[in-house]
């Protein structure tokens, strides 16, 4: 199959040009009209598929809570929005509750469904800070061992490719240098570690940092907390939320021009995902509001922000039309910054001969007219 456009973003520019496509790997980039084309797209935007490497579900489905059709359905769904790709993230929840859910997400992972592909699972949580909790259960927050984390790997196969934690919790680093020994992203978030504690973490392993400015130490021009780590570490990768709920505008703009190719847009998404403003749902416990800027509260208390129902095509809009962040940083931030951060970077990510097709052609407003993943139209 071939398909072009005369706008196909490819290494960092719009250009011209006809991709061609055989068992779901790109094995041509030609100029436009080289070869005659099956689906010509005109002059719509053909850009690399996106990746979510943090959200807890969609539309009733939650990762910790499990439920194997709600997974299915969510990966069969996620192409809507352009999405190849992504990371089921889990709740701090109890022990056998975790380790349930883990092992669910890898025996469906297992039977390739259709839709978007499973990239490992990210483990937000138990190993977290209580006074940043943000949603996550006080209740099952706990230390961090070497041991009960490798309980999780083999339960579901060695399937966690990310964990989000509190580092000032992991003494002598012990686990973090286990993950990253292992092939596991740590990422320091849910945290009340202080600039160098954090920069520590770095040295022992940890390579990124979970939806930055939320859940974490501020930046202070004395006091400079985990933000001012994550933003001094240039070499670090750092989520950060795009939904213009959880950060501004203007914080969006600073944190994308301080981590240039480091920066990693996610939704954070949970299982009010899909529904409309007003529903409410049962999030670990406690009970979650959808409000009408398409925000997830705890319902009750301090109303706090929980998560989002954003989806990876709007949160790209707002970057770009609203925050101002330059399209191809905007692109990169979902497609090859986070496919770098877990090591796929050498078969996705990118419009390149020998890349898996995943793809996605983009209408003006930044609505999807197709997905490709790994070649197979979505749409």
């Amino acid at each position: 199959m071939i398909i072009q456009s005369k706008r196909v973003y490819i290494a960092s520019s719009l250009m011209p040009a006809q991709i061609e496509i055989e068992e779901g790997k790109i094995v041509n980039v030609l100029p436009y009209g080289k070869k005659e084309a099956d689906i010509d797209y005109g002059d719509l935007r053909i850009v690399p598929g996106f990746y979510d490497i943090h959200t807890h579900g969609y539309h009733g489905y939650d990762t910790t809570a499990g439920g194997r059709d709600g997974l299915k359905k969510w990966a069969k769904d996620l192409p809507l929005e352009g999405v190849c790709g992504f990371c089921p993230t889990t709740l701090t929840q109890s022990h056998d509750t975790l380790k349930k859910a883990v092992a669910e997400v890898a025996q469906v992972a297992k039977e390739e469904p259709e839709g978007a592909q499973i990239l490992g699972i990210h483990f937000e949580g138990p190993y977290l800070d209580v006074k940043y909790k943000g949603a996550q259960p006080e209740e099952y927050i706990v230390k961090g061992t070497v041991e009960e984390f490798e309980e999780y790997q083999e339960a579901c196969d060695h399937m966690i490719r990310i964990i989000t934690m509190a580092p000032e919790h992991d003494e002598d680093f012990r686990l973090t240098k286990h993950c990253a020994e292992n092939g596991v992203c740590v990422s320091i978030g849910h945290t009340d570690t202080d600039y160098e504690t954090a920069v520590l973490a770095i040295a022992n392993g940890a390579k990124g940092f979970t939806h930055t400015y939320n859940g974490m130490t501020a930046l202070g021009h004395r006091e400079n907390g985990a933000v001012g780590a994550a933003f001094r570490c240039h070499d670090t990768y750092a989520e950060c939320i795009c939904d213009g709920n959880h950060s501004t505008l203007a914080a969006l703009n600073i944190f994308f021009r301080e981590k240039q190719g480091y920066g990693i847009m996610i939704t954070d998404s949970l299982m009010c995902k899909g529904y409309e403003p007003g529903s409410r749902f049962d999030f670990g416990g406690q009970e979650i509001e959808i409000y009408p800027d398409g925000s997830a509260h705890i319902a009750t208390g301090r109303k706090q922000l929980a998560g989002s129902t954003l989806r990876v095509n709007e949160g790209l809009k707002i970057l770009v039309e609203k925050a101002l962040v330059p399209f191809e940083t905007a692109i990169d931030a979902v497609s090859i910054n986070p496919m770098r951060y877990l090591n796929m970077d050498d078969h996705k990510g990118r419009i390149k001969t020998g890349f898996d097709a995943d793809i996605v052609v983009l209408n003006d407003d930044y609505s999807v007219k197709q997905t490709f993943c790994k070649g197979k139209k979505q749409l």
